[in-house]
């Protein structure tokens, strides 16, 4: 406790120290993907699975076959411990200036900062231990971070035009898009939403 404490003062004494850990998670992290890839379809071939780390919950008829499959574990750990500060710094950001938006900088401010912190890992922790697989919170993630980064944000952005410069035929456009896309969005949901209940659903012969 008193460390996470310590990180905490240390990141709103000097917020920039952020960039160096970044920069090193998304170097880090991209090595282990990469490895992790490249020596799944090595080992599998054509039997790697989407998952390639389910491929190592069996016998891969090798020697040492399960320090091999507990290294890849480790390595995965590894690579989640170095990307969380990379997607949580930005969420706990853009929350704030979402939640308060007429507030004084967050990293002046040790309360909101500590309780923001706070109930954002908390969230974290109960849906990492309550949520039944991490596929099924990629599909839903997957459903509307596309749609949201590809389409309705752009659109958003030329409907607010801080510039000036969008046309009447740009703004129509936009509002066709952000249409489409929520419409697009909530299909996919459904449609996961509903796979998953099938899935977790007893059948009835």
């Amino acid at each position: 406790m008193f460390s996470a404490v310590h990180t905490v003062s240390s990141e709103l004494e000097d917020p920039s120290r952020i960039q160096p850990v970044i920069w090193t998670s998304l170097v880090l992290c991209t090595v282990v993907y990469i490895m992790t890839s490249f020596f799944g379809f090595l080992l599998f071939g054509d039997s790697t699975l989407g998952d390639v780390l389910a491929n190592f919950d069996t016998d891969l008829g090798i020697p040492y076959s399960s320090i091999v499959s507990d290294i890849v574990r480790l390595s995965y750990a590894l690579h989640l411990i170095l990307v969380f500060p990379v997607i949580f710094y930005p969420l706990r950001l853009n929350l704030d200036g979402l939640l308060f938006p007429s507030a004084r900088p967050l990293v002046s401010d040790n309360w909101r900062f500590a309780l923001m912190s706070i109930g954002l890992i908390s969230l974290i922790f109960l849906g990492a231990n309550f949520i039944p697989s991490i596929w099924d919170a990629f599909q839903f993630t997957g459903a509307t971070a596309a749609v949201c980064l590809g389409f309705i944000f752009p659109g958003t952005i030329v409907l607010r035009d801080p510039h000036g410069i969008a046309t009447k035929k740009d703004k129509i456009m936009s509002v066709f898009m952000i249409s489409l896309a929520v419409f697009s969005n909530l299909i996919a949901i459904f449609s996961d939403a509903s796979n998953l209940l099938k899935k977790n659903l007893p059948s009835h012969a």
